[in-house]
């Protein structure tokens, strides 16, 4: 994507943008800015073609949604967002190109929203979501009242988006296609960077350098993680360029260090310490130190917004989780079902891991569907030994929209590089065919958790309906 081409932040407000038509609005990403334009008093409609968890509650806030794509959808629109997923030549994207209609990238209308507003964007390879879920609640919790996008529903609100009364605006920035280079934060996040979106990026060290441009877009502040994947860099890049960098972990040159790091089922703590001076024991109710190192960058940014100590600590500590952040489903027949995002190598392996202890004596089975061609083939081999950590593996298909497979490419090849034993992992391409799998293949005390793809987050509760319909589960003692 070049985004020399897309409009920035702070030339466009919300307002501007009148009647605006979403192509995809039941996806996470758009559903939370229509919400988010819904609550500002937006006219919103969009097009689906699944209905998505989302959509009712876009109804219900007023929005129009039409279960087709065709041209007449744009009639009375001003403007019609797109995602990167959105082919050049669909039918409602070539129809306003025809009227010239404003047409924007999804970026383009979240930075028009972002205007005049103090922004809070994070990014990162892995871990942007949950971190700006938990900087979302902080605010909310010391009486901030954001506005927020996140690529995920917080559980408590139910919601990826929301227009606030107060100065704050927590957004989700998105480094796949080079969008997040349109945003001009005042406090910019970066989690981690590790080989990612290639594809768009070219090699690691233009993705190194796309992050520190970001980094230098931040008119404040910009925090990071000491010791983590890729930001060794990216600290002394910002701070050659005159930006004031504070950093969180376990390196002792950390501005806000983390210590005695202790993660169980039931949620992860450790102490933590600010230029030096105790700030005390730091709760998650998530498991993993992962969601650990997550928590602390949201606790250095709000500390340095001048944000108060015990609000934050009582926000962290009531932090409900994120959908499809390691989300229980439910059990049936005594298996758990989780749902989990994940479909980084990293983040897959941490899940996995994470879940593996939650198992306990039980096994524990991933339904994994791929969600981008270029990813799946990239990271493959990274991919297949995240997966390896799973008792059983149940491979899709790539999920892939608008991505064209090439020979020898997509889940087939994936399952054949996980290094399990023929008979603990299967390719099952088509969902239909993933409940009797599973139900095949799972004995009480197993979790199995769906994970990947976006799709696959409706996947849990048919999971449970199958175990729950079958008599009695196969004797499958080895």
């Amino acid at each position: 994507m070049n985004t020399a081409e897309l409009t920035p932040a702070g030339e466009l407000t919300a307002e501007d943008l009148g009647s605006v038509h979403l192509i995809g609005i039941g996806g996470v990403g758009m559903a939370g800015l229509a919400r988010l334009l819904l609550t500002r008093g937006v006219p919103v409609s969009g097009s689906e073609l699944r209905e998505w968890p989302a959509l009712a509650a876009l109804r219900a806030l007023g929005g129009t949604v039409h279960m087709s794509h065709v041209e007449s959808n744009l009639d009375g629109v001003d403007t019609v967002v797109y995602s990167t997923a959105i082919p050049y030549e669909h039918i409602e994207l070539a129809e306003a190109r025809r009227r010239g209609l404003r047409v924007l990238h999804r970026s383009e209308a979240l930075a028009a929203a972002m205007t005049n507003r103090q922004s809070i964007a994070i990014a990162g390879t892995h871990g942007k979501t949950t971190t700006t879920s938990i900087m979302t609640v902080i605010l909310q919790h010391t009486g901030q009242d954001p506005s927020f996008v996140i690529g995920g529903e917080i559980s408590a609100a139910g919601a990826a988006g929301h227009h606030g009364t107060g100065p704050h605006f927590v957004v989700e920035a998105d480094e796949s296609d080079k969008s997040f280079l349109i945003y001009r934060p005042h406090v910019a996040i970066i989690t981690n960077i590790e080989g990612d979106h290639l594809n768009n990026w070219g090699d690691l060290d233009s993705l190194k350098a796309g992050f520190l441009e970001f980094g230098c877009l931040a008119d404040g502040f910009v925090v990071t993680c000491a010791d983590g994947p890729g930001t060794e860099e990216l600290i002394a890049g910002l701070r050659a360029a005159g930006k004031t960098v504070y950093t969180y972990g376990e390196s002792e040159s950390a501005d806000l260090r983390m210590s005695d790091i202790v993660s169980s089922t039931s949620g992860v703590r450790y102490q933590a310490s600010l230029d030096g001076k105790p700030l005390g024991e730091i709760k998650l109710a998530l498991p993993g130190k992962h969601m650990g190192l997550n928590s602390a960058a949201t606790v250095l940014t709000a500390l340095k917004l001048g944000l108060p100590l015990d609000k934050v600590i009582e926000a962290l500590e009531s932090f409900p989780g994120v959908r499809r952040r390691f989300e229980r489903k439910g059990i049936a027949a005594g298996v758990r079902v989780y749902d989990e995002y994940a479909y980084h190598p990293t983040s897959v392996k941490a899940a996995l891991r994470t879940l593996r202890e939650v198992a306990g004596d039980g096994r524990l089975l991933v339904v994994f569907q791929p969600y981008r061609v270029y990813r799946t083939r990239d990271l493959q081999a990274e991919l297949a030994e995240g997966l390896a950590v799973a008792d059983e593996v149940i491979c899709m298909e790539v999920f892939g929209p608008g991505e064209t497979r090439g020979p020898g490419e997509g889940g087939r090849a994936l399952t054949a590089a996980i290094d399990l034993p023929e008979d603990r992992k299967v390719f099952v391409p088509d969902w239909d065919d993933v409940p009797a799998e599973v139900v095949r293949r799972s004995r009480p005390g197993d979790v199995v958790v769906t994970m990947g793809a976006p799709p696959i987050s409706l996947m849990g509760d048919e999971l449970l309906a199958a175990l729950a319909e079958a008599d009695q589960l196969p004797d499958l003692a080895r």
